[in-house]
């Protein structure tokens, strides 16, 4: 009997488990979860669909010159349209690797929407305003004439480099704080790719590394240091992001100054918090104060309890 009873188990067992996320959701207080995600996990999940819709939006726009309407409107879910996105001024080469990006993002946005209710589209900011203000920022002072994401292939790829990276230290951050099973393959996968965009902006700007930036006179490596100095002091949680050159004593083993890919004295990548993250995308360096890429906020439980 008791053999009987263990080999029933080991039947029903993979029946019980193939349902599939979309398959499994109650209503928890008006707003659909995955039962096999707890409460907890879909706040974490939630959470970066505010950065991979900007993402998303950026680079379709950068490189088609469309985003999530065109493409994959119910995404959007009619949110509101981003604030002056366009199309960039290009090579070929640098508009396939932004529209393999765009595209990408938009599985991630899906793929988080498969797993977690989520929530439309938030207003982005992504004017060339928006980046010249984190350029400023970054300088301490106006560039002249303001920074223009969109006019050519280095302008858009230092813009790119303000975007993958945060994401990927959220994601490094809510991976050892999530439960399920689901929830953590879900942020390994996204971290996996958003990591490879992150290295291949990097890669792009360190061969042009020692060009300079027309007509600052300021070459693309100091741009990246600039803006890994603003987003720590805005993340105020230490050094958690590196330009492409750093003292001999912060690159790998202490051994080096070249630093294409950023980590910690392991070599290990950052970890940030939602609270950390929203600092940055604000660029308040405060998580209750809207703004920068966000002007009404981000959405999900987490970002709306700080407004």
């Amino acid at each position: 009997m008791i053999v009987f009873v263990y080999f029933s188990l080991l039947i029903l067992l993979p029946l019980s488990s193939s349902y599939s996320v979309d398959e499994c959701f109650i209503n928890d207080q008006n707003n659909y979860v995955a039962r096999n995600v707890p409460k907890s996990d879909v706040d974490l999940i939630e959470f970066p669909l505010n950065l991979e819709f900007m993402e998303a939006e950026f680079f379709l726009w950068g490189s088609l010159g469309y985003g999530l309407d065109k493409f994959a409107p119910e995404l959007a879910d009619g949110g509101p349209v981003p604030i002056s996105a366009q199309i960039a001024k290009l090579s070929p080469l640098i508009r396939d690797v932004i529209a393999q990006f765009g595209f990408q993002e938009v599985g991630h946005v899906r793929a988080i929407k498969d797993t977690v209710a989520g929530f439309p589209r938030p207003l982005l900011n992504l004017s060339r305003e928006s980046f010249a203000t984190v350029m400023n920022d970054a300088f301490g002072h106006p560039l002249e004439p303001p920074f223009d994401p969109y006019a050519n292939d280095i302008n858009y790829l230092l813009a790119s480099y303000v975007i993958p990276y945060v994401g990927l230290t959220g994601y490094v951050g809510a991976n050892p704080k999530l439960h399920s099973p689901t929830a953590k393959r879900l942020v390994a996968g996204l971290l996996g790719v958003e990591s490879g965009q992150d290295a291949v902006l990097r890669a792009l700007l360190y061969e042009r590394g020692r060009e300079n930036v027309k007509p600052y006179g300021i070459t693309v490596t100091e741009f990246t240091n600039r803006i890994s100095a603003l987003r720590n002091k805005l993340g105020r949680h230490g050094i958690k992001d590196e330009g492409l050159r750093v003292q001999r004593e912060f690159g790998a083993e202490g051994s080096i100054r070249g630093n294409i890919l950023a980590g910690d004295k392991y070599s290990l990548a950052y970890d940030r918090t939602p609270e950390e993250i929203l600092r940055i995308v604000y660029g308040s360096g405060q998580e209750s104060k809207p703004g920068g890429f966000y002007p009404n906020g981000a959405e999900g439980r987490i970002a709306k309890s700080y407004l």
